[in-house]
């Protein structure tokens, strides 16, 4: 892309435009499409270095108020062909019934138990986890451990956190905390209002017909929806907040197509980009938002800016152009893929699963991209974004 005059006329733009492929286009009689294909995939960066591993991040068992065993929950997971699986029982235990700390055995060491028991270095890792009770700040977190020895997190009134309480949970290394159902008026949190020293790295974006995205997402069908409960609503105010799906689900039947209407009958999943499939290796990367939710099914999502993989914070100079490259394998045919830039749909591309964009324009000082996957069966899929700070 030479042209002295391009960022004069244009915003954005495609290999296809660049010198070599116009000249190729130009010549008398040798050219041929192998020769323009070559010059448009010039810019293409090299394969990932990570690999993309697909499972659940989110469901119950009867340790609280799931109707499955532990056992069952991880063998269906197994059996449905995820590559890992977190179990995340309320920390409650369940109405009327003991909560996860208590006893001795506790649920909570058979959570661990059990989590080392299914675990299968590079083919099936088990993550321990639970729901927390997290009132005012998010009601509903998920707490996920890269360890087996954790501990769970108990403040000065069960049920709740103070401010202090959750910034130094969320300033832990070996703790990840998570909000799912920020959008519903009983178990959600106000996003726009949070203080914003406790946003959390990760967003439960989808769980079952809740792509909580942004209000009025074609996806959502719940029973209500509250402002500032959504993902744009805590990206707008500069949130370094990455996204994951998980199913919620409570009857042993996650990563399961269900039969119920558009969007109920699709349950969420999460992609993760890690050097291996092992515990430590998946929650680095969780750590480091190098994740992205999807509507169930098989979605690879690989999204980089100049080399930089989804979740990253990554500079650039205030005249440097950036290189976007996305790449989409998926279980059904590709309906859309939709560039969005500072929370606006920035380019929109269908049916093509792999491109390269130059983007030439530098909007703020701090430029937030990501991408929404759409499938022709109505399934969405949607990255952690890129922060692109301007030096």
């Amino acid at each position: 892309m030479t042209h002295p005059e391009k960022k004069i006329a244009r915003r954005y733009d495609m290999p296809g435009r660049c010198a070599e492929f116009t000249d190729t286009v130009y010549k008398p009689s040798d050219a041929d499409w192998s020769m323009l294909r070559k010059a448009e995939h010039k810019f293409d960066p090299e394969p990932p270095e990570y690999k993309a591993y697909i499972g659940e991040m989110h469901g119950h068992t009867n340790l609280s108020d799931g109707s499955v065993d532990i056992d069952t929950y991880f063998k269906n997971l197994k059996s449905r062909g995820l590559d890992f699986a977190a179990i995340s029982d309320h920390d409650h235990g369940g109405v009327g019934r003991p909560a996860l700390w208590e006893g001795s055995p506790s649920k909570w060491d058979l959570i661990r138990q059990k989590t080392a028991e299914y675990d299968e270095p590079g083919k099936f890792t088990a993550i321990p986890a639970y729901e927390r009770d997290s009132y005012p700040y998010y009601n509903n977190l998920v707490v996920y451990y890269g360890t087996r020895d954790g501990e769970m997190i108990r403040g000065v009134r069960d049920g709740e956190f103070t401010a202090e309480e959750l910034k130094a949970a969320l300033q832990r290394d070996d703790v990840l905390l998570a909000p799912h159902d920020t959008w519903h008026f009983s178990a959600g949190a106000d996003l726009a209002h949070i203080p914003e020293e406790l946003f959390t790295p990760l967003i439960e974006l989808y769980s079952c017909a809740d792509a909580a995205e942004y209000m009025g997402h074609p996806a959502f069908d719940t029973d209500c929806a509250c402002e500032g409960g959504f993902w744009q609503d805590a990206l707008r105010r500069g949130a370094k907040m990455g996204c994951f799906g998980g199913s919620d689900n409570h009857s042993g039947t996650g990563a399961m197509l269900l039969d119920r209407p558009y969007p109920q009958n699709y349950q969420g999943l999460t992609g993760i980009w890690a050097e291996d499939n092992t515990l430590p290796a998946l929650f680095a990367a969780l750590k480091a938002r190098r994740c992205y939710a999807i509507m169930g099914g098989r979605m690879v999502i690989d999204f980089r800016i100049n080399g930089h993989y989804m979740g990253e914070e990554i500079a650039a100079g205030r005249g440097e152009e950036l290189k976007i490259w996305y790449s989409v394998e998926s279980d059904a045919p590709l309906k859309r893929v939709t560039l969005v830039k500072n929370l606006r749909n920035y380019i929109m591309l269908k049916n093509r699963a792999q491109q390269l964009i130059f983007d030439y324009e530098h909007e703020t000082d701090c430029d937030c991209y990501y991408l929404r996957v759409e499938l022709s069966d109505g399934r969405f899929g949607w990255t952690s974004p890129i922060w692109v700070n301007i030096t």
